[in-house]
């Protein structure tokens, strides 16, 4: 009961801490609008609530750019925040490594490449409104995590160095393929680009009503093994003795955390370290129980993602920085960090 008090205490914090955010970077724009309108206008869409304010004196103008233009962005950069938090923390749990996410798994130069392969078409075409682009980035995603799988997995039982090496590894080969095929894509080049650079510019109501949903649902069926993640981490024959069966639950966690990598990554470009950095902030703060650190980080992930997003925007206005640039600025001084405070452990 001590932990699951101190679980909604921390969700409601950062929720709390989220809506702020909201509030804020819905107000910011070329648009410009007061916290207080910003707020009401927001109340306004949200149904039963709407009968609490008054709408009648709100600009009809400034109602359209937040309802249609930076909401959608909003809760978009919420959810792929949430989703690549969501898959570090079951990445780093699973190899028990803190330098692990989808970034260097390989999950991320899986999605670019995809996506690359998709540029190549015509960028009119399109399955249920969902554009090439973003159906190759996740084929492209989820290939690469299989991949690196049977690569590093050896009678069903998958070696962690192996894993992050060949993931290194892939990486690579894949982001040179990626450019290798740009050299040759000199029509959409600059648009190309900047998707790899990772940004939300082509944020829609109509991405955000396939992205939630799913990632939502992903996350709720990886969150039934956290318990089970918490045995794995005192080790495989120690979790085996306590009735897990560990690769049974690696397996589904390693294709749950791919998948919600993947779809984040699908719609939003390479955001690199994200699911590096907040799993480990949020580990300091609330300690190493993946029960209470899975969904505050997941929170706090989206929390991230917005305000990397809001200071893309606001940086050099009216020009924006790809999200991607913000998040790396800040995620290379930290992984760094913990390469040199892994190195003085060894040795």
């Amino acid at each position: 009961m001590g932990a699951g008090r101190r679980t909604i205490k921390f969700i409601i914090i950062l929720i709390v801490i989220l809506i702020l955010i909201i509030i804020i970077a819905a107000s910011i724009g070329a648009a410009k609008v007061s916290l207080k309108e910003t707020s009401i206008i927001i109340i306004s869409l949200i149904p039963g609530l709407n009968a609490l304010v008054d709408s009648e004196d709100l600009n009809l103008q400034d109602i359209a750019v937040i309802s249609t233009i930076r909401l959608p962005r909003i809760f978009l950069s919420i959810f792929v925040g949430i989703a690549l938090a969501s898959s570090g923390v079951i990445f780093q749990g699973l190899f028990r490594n803190p330098m692990a996410d989808p970034f260097v798994i390989g999950v991320s130069a899986g999605a670019a490449f995809g996506a690359t392969i998709g540029l190549l078409f015509n960028s009119t075409v399109s399955f249920i409104n969902i554009s090439t682009t973003t159906i190759f980035s996740l084929i492209g995603a989820l290939a690469t995590t299989f991949l690196v799988y049977a690569i590093s997995s050896i009678r069903g039982k998958v070696a962690v160095i192996t894993l992050l090496l060949s993931g290194i590894a892939l990486s690579a080969m894949l982001s040179s393929m990626t450019s290798f095929i740009l050299m040759f894509q000199s029509h959409d080049l600059a648009r190309v680009i900047f998707w790899l650079m990772g940004g939300l510019t082509s944020a829609s109501w109509y991405k955000f009503s396939i992205l939630a949903p799913t990632v939502t649902l992903l996350i709720m069926v990886s969150g039934f093994y956290m318990r089970d993640l918490n045995i794995i981490s005192l080790g495989d024959e120690r979790a085996s003795q306590l009735g897990v069966q560990t690769d049974k639950v690696k397996r589904i966690l390693l294709v749950t955390a791919s998948l919600i990598a993947a779809m984040a990554v699908s719609v939003s470009g390479i955001i690199g370290f994200v699911g590096l950095i907040t799993p480990h902030i949020m580990r300091l703060i609330v300690g190493p129980d993946q029960k209470i650190l899975y969904p505050t980080s997941a929170i706090a992930g989206g929390i991230v993602l917005l305000a990397s997003d809001t200071l893309s925007r606001v940086v050099l206005a009216p020009r924006e920085i790809p999200v991607g640039i913000i998040t790396s600025i800040v995620g290379v001084p930290f992984f760094l960090y913990l390469l040199i405070r892994t190195k003085r452990k060894v040795f």
